[in-house]
């Protein structure tokens, strides 16, 4: 048989896995008797599947002895690769029947809007609804809720972008905050002190539109504009912003920039700088004095909103009803904590 197995053309095409469960089960007992019980099977059925399997490789897989079975090097082969896969099918099998019939909602939003917002509060979810699992995708990448395998998004957009079934959780205003000890060695009463302190920025605000609202520079051109016709004081100075014709320029001690607002607010927690913070977001930190807003009338409002965005077929299902609620509950906390009182025509609640 060897010799016709190695006389043939080799073949290209995958082989056929339904044999490989034979093979597992041969090459680990070394004993085709043995494999026939675990599978239960007559052992000329397994010894068949091992023959169709060599046929299908192109190889002997295993020397046949008299009283004994001994794996070849192909089959060694063969075994590494096929043991290691067979264990994570065998996984993600388990893994569906032991969630089959379970209740679960999965949420898509972005990452630091999961880690600073969402994740702090699903304790109490879980605690009240042990019976539905939740699976959260940190990501922003945009989905069809009609076709994803998601229940919801949670998004952070300007209303114009949004469709007619996205639901207003809270608004947006950002203000300037920064430990409290940061704040006792370098006191900030006014805009200028902010020229002796690091401030913290995204790092990408200046590539997106409606992000440049998150940037320093809007927010002393808004300071300045409030303030007018009277300059920044001196000490202001020169920065660094990317429109040169700019009239209003702030030059702190130095610069740190960040890619997420997670970030951002992890850097000031720990005496970093001064960051411009969006104020949904660190709405708790400020309630237990972790952060301080040290300039509270400076309160800028931003145009981005944050949005709930059910899928239409999945608000069928009650748990994903019962986790709207509840996200809609916690969002009016966050409304009353930073004061926010939008439209009424933009809040919904579910039917």
């Amino acid at each position: 048989m060897n010799q016709a197995l190695t006389a043939r053309h080799p073949r290209t095409r995958p082989i056929a896995v339904g044999h490989l469960r034979a093979f597992d089960a041969v090459a680990r007992h070394l004993n085709f008797r043995a494999a026939a019980e675990e599978l239960s099977l007559t052992q000329s059925a397994v010894s068949r599947q091992i023959q169709a399997l060599e046929d299908e490789v192109g190889a002997a897989l295993f020397l046949r002895h008299t009283r004994a079975v001994e794996l070849t090097s192909a089959g060694t082969q063969l075994l590494r690769a096929s043991g290691s896969a067979l264990e994570r099918i065998d996984a993600a099998v388990r893994q569906i029947r032991q969630s089959a019939g379970r209740k679960s909602v999965a949420v898509t939003t972005w990452a630091s809007f999961a880690s600073m917002w969402l994740i702090p509060r699903l304790e109490a979810f879980q605690r009240d609804h042990p019976d539905i699992d939740i699976r959260i995708d940190a990501s922003d990448v945009p989905v069809d809720l009609a076709t994803a395998d998601v229940d919801l998004a949670l998004r952070y957009a300007v209303p114009q972008s949004v469709g007619p079934t996205a639901i207003r959780l809270f608004g947006e205003q950002l203000t300037p905050v920064a430990s409290p000890w940061l704040l006792r060695e370098h006191p900030i009463r006014a805009v200028d002190d902010l020229a002796h302190v690091t401030l913290i920025e995204a790092g990408d605000a200046h590539r997106t539109r409606h992000l440049e609202w998150l940037t320093w520079q809007r927010w002393i051109d808004e300071q300045m504009a409030r303030t007018r016709p009277a300059a920044l004081p001196p000490a202001v100075g020169k920065s660094r912003v990317r429109n040169p014709g700019a009239r209003n320029r702030l030059t702190p001690k130095r610069w740190l920039y960040f890619n997420y607002a997670h970030q951002i607010v992890q850097a000031t927690l720990t005496g970093q700088g001064v960051a411009l913070a969006r104020l949904p977001l660190v709405a708790e930190s400020l309630a237990s004095g972790d952060l301080v807003e040290p300039l509270p009338h400076t309160r800028l409002d931003s145009p981005l909103v944050y949005w709930l965005m059910p899928a239409p077929r999945s608000l069928q299902r009650p748990e994903v009803k019962a986790f709207c609620d509840w996200l809609l509950a916690q969002a009016a906390l966050t409304r009353k904590a930073i004061g926010d009182e939008p439209d009424p025509d933009t809040v919904d609640a579910l039917d």
